[in-house]
């Protein structure tokens, strides 16, 4: 007998999840750093382009694809699409999996800068086991102290409890995800308003926020700007990881997908546009750097720029532990969607219990965010990441999440706009929209899309010529960087394929 599906107890609770997902660790700092190294103002040209254009249609045909079939990506896939389309499916649920892996890690690495807020993060005198971190330092330095702390095994510790909490929220599906999301994103929202007040009101702190929303037009005739404000709306919205399509599957066929489609873009964005003026004006203030990866901003850059907001040392300890709080929120609520999309996937070709499929997920999983953590140190120098889990994740996140995101995207627009028809697509959605989508969304769908996406994996692909990570100075591990790509190819297109194969059970 097969189990009802099912759904969300209300619309508020769907949004609050979906944009839950959207709104993650990138969110608050990746979009600052990209607006600063694609010329500050001039970066909302192309990112609103992006949105419009790339966004919310894609977001569209994945919530559209969740409630029309009230299945996960890969079972919805197969209904609309055929068996390519079911492959595809799996391999975005893979992907997330490989993502969700090193994301947790991340988490716990964030986890732990949260509980050193009260510790020596903002004290002087660390050190770390690596040579330019080795005599003690007459200032705090939260780089430190990073390094210091995944050197260790006790980042280990909170990313089995944050697999723990992860699990906890998802014990009974939607009604538990949608009390721990109700929580979550509004507390969000609170602490980021208290940042953006708190960089407002220094001296020089609106001098940055001028600095983010005025354009440098010059730039924009670089084509490194438009790449990075298209890749940015794609990973920024969740898409291509499963996530929106098992979040949707969850709702009733008459759900109005091209209105939620459009919240849900607008609150990501909109938390994104609070977090760059938080970032610019308390970065500008103390005259730091915002360009860098997520990992340099969020545990290098920022807590710096925390360290000099105040002479009361209870004030500084306070806002470090805010924001590194807000960190684990929002990273919680996009880890739980990264982890529903194969839960749900499982159990909607296998028809088995939810716990039996987070059971199947948690434990190789667990075990690859540990690896992720692992604080043997194999770059003593830091030419490049210091620890073996530290180098493990930045080789993982840049093949995984800048390529396979970007090709599951192009093909399953490919697939949608073709074989099932976009302009099947687009009645569907119109049949309960109260704002009906125009033949536009078919254009986009067939041939614009398809070609933005594909030209942004090439010129990226470009751009990593000769091999990324090929340059660290890792004696015995150099290896890793063509490892990597070909071990991410070899077992997510395996499971994939293994997966597909099986017959459904009824």
């Amino acid at each position: 007998m097969t189990k009802k599906r099912q759904n969300w107890d209300s619309k508020l609770g769907f949004i609050l999840a979906a944009s839950g997902s959207a709104i993650g660790l990138g969110n608050i700092v990746f979009f600052s750093s990209n607006a600063y190294q694609y010329g500050g103002g001039a970066f909302y040209i192309p990112y609103f382009i992006a949105l419009f254009v790339l966004g919310m249609p894609i977001m569209m045909l994945e919530f559209g694809l969740g409630s029309t079939t009230r299945k996960s990506l890969p079972m919805a896939m197969r209904e609309y699409t055929g068996r390519k389309g079911e492959f595809i499916g799996w391999w975005s649920v893979m992907a997330a999996l490989f993502i969700t892996m090193y994301y947790i890690a991340i988490l716990g690495w964030a986890f732990t800068m949260m509980i050193g807020s009260f510790g020596s993060l903002f004290e002087p005198g660390i050190t770390a086991p690596f040579t330019p971190f080795t005599e003690p330092t007459p200032e705090p330095n939260a780089m430190v102290y990073f390094f210091n702390t995944i050197a260790t095994w006790q980042p280990l510790l909170f990313i089995v409890l944050l697999w723990l909490i992860n699990l906890t929220i998802l014990r009974t599906g939607t009604e538990s995800i949608e009390k721990a999301v109700r929580v979550f994103v509004p507390t969000m929202w609170i602490f980021m308003i208290i940042l953006v007040i708190r960089g407002l009101t220094l001296d020089g702190g609106f001098d940055g926020v001028m600095y983010l929303f005025t354009p440098d037009f010059e730039g924009i005739s670089d084509p490194s700007v438009w790449r990075g404000a298209f890749s940015q709306m794609f990973f920024s919205l969740s898409l291509g990881m499963g996530t929106m399509t098992a979040y949707a599957s969850y709702l009733p066929r008459d759900a109005d997908q091209v209105n939620n489609s459009m919240l849900v873009s607008f609150l990501n964005c909109s938390f994104e546009f609070l977090a760059g003026i938080a970032i610019f004006s308390l970065l500008f203030v103390f005259a730091l750097n915002p360009a860098g990866t997520t990992l340099s901003l969020s545990f290098f850059v920022i807590p710096q720029g925390i360290n000099e907001l105040s002479s009361t040392p209870w004030v500084v300890r306070l806002f470090g532990f805010l924001f590194y709080l807000l960190i684990v929120m929002a990273g919680i609520t996009s880890s739980i969607s990264l982890i529903e999309s194969p839960a749900s996937a499982l159990m909607d070709k296998f028809k088995i219990s939810r716990r039996r499929a987070l059971t199947f997920i948690a434990v190789p999983a667990m075990i690859g965010s540990c690896l992720f953590a692992l604080p043997q140190i194999i770059d003593p120098n830091l030419s490049g990441n210091g620890t073996l889990g530290l180098t493990l994740l930045d080789l993982t996140d840049h093949w995984v999440f800048n390529y396979s995101l970007l090709i599951v995207g192009f093909v399953e627009v490919l697939l949608v706009g073709w074989i099932f028809g976009a302009e099947n697509l687009r009645q569907a959605l119109n049949e309960h929209a109260k704002l009906k989508i125009g033949r536009w969304f078919v254009v986009l769908v067939k041939y614009l899309i398809p070609l933005i996406l594909l030209v942004v994996i090439v010129t990226s692909l470009m751009s990593d010529w000769p091999l990324y990570g090929s340059a660290y100075d890792m004696p015995g591990y150099t290896w890793l960087p063509v490892f990597i790509p070909i071990f991410f190819l070899v077992v997510s297109l395996s499971i994939a394929f293994m997966l597909t194969q099986k017959k459904n059970r009824t």
